[in-house]
């Protein structure tokens, strides 16, 4: 068994998947009029939706990095720069892809929808960017783990500067990946942020994996300076505006989302890794490997990619309480199965085209 890999990250990465899935079949479906923000149930679904989206920026640069750190110890990065950009790449084209309506492209209706930008692509394009700071440094990996950080709160202290950006002079292509103006759910940045920071966590785990105690003393910090980061991050950027009298830490503590929500992506990160121990060959992480599958399964399901015809169509915001449960809790087990079954069926297919191939090259 490798010592090096991290289990915990799969155990992560399932867990954000099926918060996910849950997430857009209540928020989707949910009447309404049971949207109660004094309900206690209603809060902890709420603060478990906020963290997926980060969780999953922050996870997907830490685990990238790690594997390409590992391969550059080992004197062969490239093929994993080469991996790199074509999954980012793939990300990117997957995410437009499950914007098509087939059905409304034959019978004439295109509309700019297909240009909206969701987490696919801003993931892709995260780790492209990761790719381009990881070659540009990989001979300085302690100036690498700098960048990283700093770029990381960069991304967080500027939002407010980038938060209204007006871009209606350029084409939606690439505005929509600065803006939400034209529908996008997700942009760049201040995404790129945790992908960072997850960079920059994983020079430390490269690092210093190999320590005593590494695992007692990384958990301890996660716990600690994720409740710093949401206890205190919005005094602290007070403090420094005060010193400095820079009107822009003043903004950044008046909305200070971002921080905040890292600082739950590190108790999070503590939580599993203190837990990995247990979690080596779980289902969970089975489920974690599979993430990419279940994300666009899903989304077939509720928005109805391709056809036009999902849950959405039929069930948008007409379901009560009682029902979103029982009916997210059937959902996130169908699409697991599937994604289950069809990575099966793809690993048949593939294997008998690699044998067909082989036979005529023969």
């Amino acid at each position: 068994m490798n010592s090096n890999r991290l289990f915990f990250i799969d155990a992560v990465r399932a867990f954000a998947i099926l918060m996910m899935l849950q997430g857009h079949f209540i928020d989707t479906l949910l009447n309404p009029i049971y949207r109660d923000k004094t309900n206690v149930a209603y809060q902890i679904w709420s603060y478990f939706r906020g963290i997926t989206a980060p969780t999953f920026f922050a996870i997907s640069g830490l685990v990238f990095l790690y594997l390409l750190l590992k391969a550059k110890d080992k004197g062969n990065d490239y093929p994993r720069i080469k991996k790199g950009l074509y999954r980012g790449a793939l990300l990117i084209v997957i995410g437009y892809t499950l914007r098509i309506n087939v059905f409304g492209w034959l019978s004439g209706e295109f509309t700019s929808s297909i240009f909206i930008i969701d987490v696919l692509q801003c993931i892709g394009l995260s780790l492209i960017m990761l790719i381009v700071c990881y070659v540009l440094l990989r001979k300085h990996i302690r100036i690498l783990s700098i960048l990283l950080l700093v770029l990381g709160c960069l991304c967080f202290l500027s939002e407010p500067l980038y938060r209204s950006l007006d871009l209606s002079h350029v084409p939606k292509l690439f505005a929509n990946y600065m803006t939400k103006n034209n529908g996008s759910i997700f942009t760049i940045l201040p995404w790129f942020g945790f992908t960072a920071f997850g960079g920059f966590l994983a020079t430390i785990f490269f690092s210093h994996l190999h320590k005593n105690r590494f695992r007692l003393i990384t958990v301890i910090s996660f716990f600690v300076l994720g409740s710093l980061l949401i206890e205190y991050s919005s005094w602290l950027l007070m403090k420094i505006h005060y010193w400095t009298d820079i009107e822009l830490f003043k903004s950044s503590a008046y909305y200070n989302y971002l921080f905040t929500r890292f600082g739950n992506v590190l108790l999070l990160f503590g939580i599993f890794y203190a837990a990995e121990p247990i979690l080596k060959g779980s289902l969970i992480g089975k489920i974690g490997q599979k993430t990419l599958s279940i994300y666009v399964i899903h989304f077939i399901i509720i928005f109805g990619s391709f056809t036009g015809i999902g849950l959405k169509q039929f069930f948008s915001k007409s379901l009560n309480p009682t029902e979103t449960i029982f009916g997210a809790l059937l959902f996130m087990v169908i699409v697991c199965l599937i994604s289950f079954h069809y990575v099966k069926t793809n690993a048949f297919i593939y294997k008998k085209l690699r044998q067909s191939i082989n036979h005529l090259k023969l």
